[in-house]
């Protein structure tokens, strides 16, 4: 490819959006904002092109071009005008939740090889793949991708066991560590940057619990154990319990179920708007003096912040970003004790700057490194020979 004479590249992004997901759109305008920081520090300019569940939506909120996911010609006209694809971040390439994610998201990388473009992974979490029949498709697909970078060291060893050569696998943190809170608002939790240990994140003299949990099992079972452990804390330290709901529908149900089984405690305990704007909800976990997640990236926005974090395990994704702050779940979804978790809760809070203190190297590794694949899409753009 040669260089631009405009000196600006189009770039077709493909995940999860445009269905107003917290997480995920925290990864779109995370990768965003990456690419345009990189692109202009090289004197160069980005056009992102997002493949959307909700195109007009995806355009409103971020001032980028938008089309349809799911309209193929929409979106083999949208390569066939770029420049490269990113595929990116996010779970996409996992068998959980059903048999269509995989094939969708290595189907869009192959349209845009057919299409002669470069196709770039970006800080992508990889399983679980359950079904031996799509291992070879994703390894074909990441072999012949310009770039590969994935979010944690399980899924570079999941490809590596696939066939991906381990030394063409780049292990980066979620884009999302390095989002920044809307210009112009000022630090509100107790964070290194906001107000002194022990004095943010409160309302009406009494620290905020964030807690985001989701629907995981289908006998209720883990959000009957969260109430029971909440309950706990409430009993030793007098603090407001606020919701946090990452998926707008699900998440809020999932909330009122545990609120629901609070008893004497509900009062104290509150949900927030489910944020379309995903600094929005940022801006709400640095408001907490504590948070309590079972969401990657409700634990992932807490860690950006430095507000301490308690995770609670569904997926081997938490384990593998609680071990980057070299700190392990405080409970599963098979098993929780509520004794040990108020204990714990209790102790951060009443010193949250011991966590910060443990946590703030690694939270700042993170932080610089969630940058290097913007800095590698972009310097291969400005050098395919390299590739």
């Amino acid at each position: 490819m040669k260089a631009k004479k405009d000196g600006k590249y189009k770039l077709v992004l493909s995940g999860y959006y445009g269905f107003r997901n917290s997480g995920d759109e925290a990864v779109l305008l995370s990768i965003l904002a990456a690419l345009e920081k990189e692109a202009a520090q090289e004197g160069v300019g980005v056009e992102p092109i997002v493949l959307s569940g909700d195109p007009a939506w995806t355009e409103k909120q971020y001032g980028v071009r938008a089309v349809p996911r799911m309209k193929l010609g929409e979106l083999r006209k949208a390569l066939g005008e770029s420049d490269g694809l990113i595929s990116g971040g996010g779970s996409l390439l996992q068998d959980a939740t059903g048999m269509g994610s995989i094939p969708y998201y290595l189907g869009v990388m192959e349209l845009a090889r057919m299409r002669g473009k470069p196709t770039f992974v970006y800080a992508q979490g990889i399983g679980p793949v359950n079904r031996p029949m799509f291992r070879p498709w994703i390894a074909r697909a990441f072999r012949k991708a310009a770039y590969v970078s994935v979010r944690d060291a399980g899924s570079a060893d999941l490809l590596a066991d696939f066939g991906v050569a381990r030394d063409r696998i780049d292990v980066v943190p979620d884009p999302v560590m390095g989002l920044p809170l809307p210009e112009g608002a000022g630090s509100r939790s107790g964070s290194s940057e906001g107000a002194a240990a022990g004095g943010g994140g409160t309302g009406a003299d009494r620290p905020i619990v964030g807690v985001s949990v989701r629907f995981w099992r289908s006998d209720r079972a883990d959000l009957d154990r969260v109430a029971g452990a909440l309950g706990k804390l409430a009993e030793r330290r007098s603090v407001r319990l606020r919701f946090l709901p990452f998926h707008r529908g699900s998440d809020e149900d999932a909330s009122l179920y545990v609120m629901e089984r609070l008893g004497r405690f509900a009062a104290d305990a509150e949900i927030a708007p489910s944020h379309e704007a995903p600094q929005e909800m940022l801006r709400e976990v640095d408001r907490c003096s504590l948070l309590v997640g079972m969401r990657l990236h409700s634990l992932i926005y807490a860690a950006g912040r430095e507000v301490p974090l308690l995770g609670l395990s569904y997926d081997p994704k938490i384990d593998q970003f609680l071990g980057q702050l070299g700190a392990r779940a405080v409970g599963t979804t098979d098993s929780l004790d509520a004794d040990r978790f108020a204990e714990t809760a209790a102790k951060m809070l009443d010193d949250p700057q011991a966590w910060r203190e443990k946590s703030h190297a690694a939270i700042w590794r993170l932080r610089e490194e969630s940058a290097r694949p913007a800095q590698s899409i972009v310097r291969s753009l400005l050098n395919p020979d390299r590739r």
